[in-house]
């Protein structure tokens, strides 16, 4: 049975004219109105207009690609990429294919809506990058959402994500990997002498976090020396140079005799050698300092900053392609792309 728009204004309790409106995006309309409208749109599988109805199995030349932050490099660099693969001939009948950056600002909320928007659009394929955010509800309606495209014919692609744990939507997914990467810079940390490591990792509700921080402690659990509390020597926070700066100056209260400071990722890093100038500290001299993903401006940080390396343009580049379809999926869809310790002027044996 057709669903039709007086179908979705019914579920929404509003008129068919907002419903409209809200589709259209030409007229404003309360946010909660909207959030209402769009739920019931999913709830009844709502594809817009007669035509776009009996096409509902088609694709356009749309790929969609989402991110938590496009400001940030560690998004912005594989959005790039993402683009470059796709922005040539090769689409429909020939023609140019067009990319959309989603930018959800983090917003779980607002990565289900991006998701149902592509949706609409018929998208012929959308990339999700970077980590995923650890709430079950979420996941599940994500998982869901993937799974409708799928089975409209859009290409799934994950990149820098864990793979979908409950539905086989996805072409493909490339994944970092973080937890070694983080294993290996505690590891280097260690082998120069350090014992007391403080750490500065991301939101505690997204993957990435998690699983830098387990290859962290890993490493610390198969070192004979005693690290202390690690949940006393442990501060979350976003993925920010502030945050970095804040967490820090906690650390330094909690535990004076720090020798050494992993942060969540160069930006986080580029926060935490501020606060310890701040404090009259040297790097490396009197406090190491370490990041994760070498971001361009690590190498030009004074000094040049110790870093885990993700090939973010390559992963963002196969992305492209797996999307494109003009490259295969890896066997049984997912692969596993390593990281690279990049050991720099950032960190030397403690000297106190």
């Amino acid at each position: 049975m057709t669903v039709t728009l007086a179908d979705v204004a019914a579920r929404a309790q509003v008129s068919p004219a907002t419903v409209s409106r809200v589709l259209n995006g030409n007229y404003p309309v309360a946010a909660a109105t909207r959030e209402r409208v769009l739920r019931a749109v999913d709830d009844l599988d709502y594809v817009l207009n007669g035509p776009a109805s009996s096409l509902a199995a088609a694709t356009s030349d749309l790929v969609g690609i989402l991110v938590n932050d496009i400001a940030d490099p560690f998004f912005g660099i594989m959005a790039g990429a993402v683009q470059s693969e796709i922005g040539g001939p090769g689409g429909r009948a020939g023609g140019e294919r067009m990319a959309v950056v989603c930018n959800t600002g983090g917003s779980p909320e607002r990565e289900l809506t991006y998701l149902t928007l592509l949706q609409r659009q018929r998208a012929a394929a959308v990339v999700l990058t970077g980590g995923a955010l650890e709430d079950p509800d979420h996941a599940a309606a994500v998982s869901a959402k993937l799974a409708r495209l799928a089975d409209a014919g859009t290409r799934i692609v994950l990149c820098g994500r864990p793979p979908l744990a409950d539905t086989d939507a996805a072409t493909a997914t490339l994944t970092f990997d973080n937890r070694n990467g983080g294993r290996r810079l505690t590891e280097h940390l260690l082998t120069l002498g350090h014992r007391r490591i403080g750490y500065v990792a991301g939101p505690m509700e997204r993957t990435t976090t998690r699983h830098r921080l387990e290859g962290h402690r890993e490493a610390l659990a198969a070192s004979a020396a005693d690290h202390g509390d690690q949940d006393e020597l442990t501060v979350h926070g976003p993925y920010t140079r502030r945050s970095g700066y804040e967490a820090t100056l906690e650390l330094l209260r909690r535990a004076p005799d720090l020798t050494a400071i992993v942060a969540a990722n160069d930006t986080v890093a580029l926060g935490a050698a501020a606060a310890l100038r701040d404090r009259g500290l040297r790097i490396p001299q009197d406090i190491s300092v370490a990041g994760f993903d070498d971001l361009p401006f690590s190498i030009d940080a004074v000094p040049a900053l110790t870093t885990v390396r993700l090939p973010l343009h390559e992963a963002g580049a196969r992305a492209g392609r797996l999307a494109t379809g003009a490259e295969e999926p890896p066997p049984g869809g997912v692969a596993t792309i390593g990281a690279e310790l990049m050991v720099r002027g950032s960190t030397a044996p403690p000297c106190r």
